[in-house]
């Protein structure tokens, strides 16, 4: 889906990235153009009658190399891969390899398909590693708003939870739905951490009574797609960014994880955007933001 779209944009990426680094932007944006490849709309999961898919965007070294797993966001009832293509430059710009993600939304399929999706995606990920070169010991998952939430799903959920089992197996050597998958860091914005708290009282939002539509039952699962019912030690390093005047998803979300993480003690960290709403931050706040982020990646990742 909008491959012409995905293709203009991968062009952009190594513009921008050339900018970033080098003195003469053409030399840098041919560069990047002629090392990195995209391989759009890979279909990973069908279910419901519903092809999900995802674009990869892969520098053309055999070498594997740290991977990013992106969740988009839209509270989980709107939103598209294509239109966060432009917030995966950084991860390009650094030389990663990186998975776009989409999934199934409320229109298509009630909670928790979008946690089954993304569950399916990471285990796509692992399965298909030497193909692509993914380096599956330095897999990050991150995402914006409900892909936040998506990306702390991802990455805490135990195998025990059951939200692995339609995931298809993919011949020997494949990931199996019993099998626990780790990854080395989540990077979390400002994403949704309790979806019972946003189904009633002052912190309801019509997206998240929308995700759960007319399940009896919405009030369980909502429990069994929150992160933090999965909090425990061992978990990979957490960073959130959040604007603790987010008036979509509540601040005090972020502070409960980062309470409940350290509590469990999981390495984690918040960076709280001062006066920040939900995104829409200015270009020095996003700077800061990816520093830290960098900063965060290297001494947990990559060991730089």
């Amino acid at each position: 889906m909008h491959n012409a779209l995905c293709f203009m944009t991968i062009g952009l990426l190594g513009a921008v990235a050339g900018l970033a680094q080098a003195n003469d932007p053409a030399e840098w944006s041919v560069a990047i153009a002629n090392e990195y490849r995209l391989v759009p709309d890979i279909t990973y999961l069908v279910a419901d009658g519903y092809e999900s898919k995802l674009d990869l965007i892969l520098p053309r070294s055999e070498e594997p190399r740290p991977t990013l797993l992106y969740f988009h966001g839209g509270g989980w009832v709107a939103g598209s891969k294509e239109v966060s293509l432009l917030r995966l430059l950084p991860y390009v710009e650094m030389g990663w390899a990186v998975v776009n993600v989409e999934y199934r939304m409320a229109s298509v399929a009630l909670a928790p398909a979008a946690v089954e999706d993304c569950r399916c995606a990471l285990r796509w990920v692992r399965s298909n590693a030497e193909e692509y070169g993914f380096d599956v010991d330095k897999i990050v998952v991150s995402g914006h708003s409900a892909g936040g939430h998506l990306s702390l799903t991802t990455g805490t959920l135990p195998a025990a939870a059951g939200l692995d089992r339609r995931c298809p197996e993919r011949g020997p050597g494949a990931s199996t739905q019993d099998e626990e998958m780790s990854v080395a860091a989540i990077v979390n914005w400002y994403g949704i951490t309790d979806v019972g708290d946003l189904l009633a009282g002052v912190n309801a939002k019509t997206y998240a009574v929308a995700w759960m539509g007319g399940l009896t039952d919405r009030l369980e699962i909502a429990e069994r797609v929150s992160p933090l019912t999965y909090i425990r030690a061992g978990l990979p390093p957490v960073l959130t960014i959040h604007g603790n005047a987010d008036p979509i998803v509540p601040y005090d979300h972020a502070i409960r994880l980062h309470e409940a993480l350290e509590e469990a003690g999981v390495v984690n960290q918040l960076h709280t955007v001062e006066g920040g709403g939900h995104g829409g931050f200015s270009t020095e706040e996003l700077l800061e933001a990816h520093d830290v982020i960098r900063a965060f990646l290297a001494r947990h990742v990559t060991g730089e």
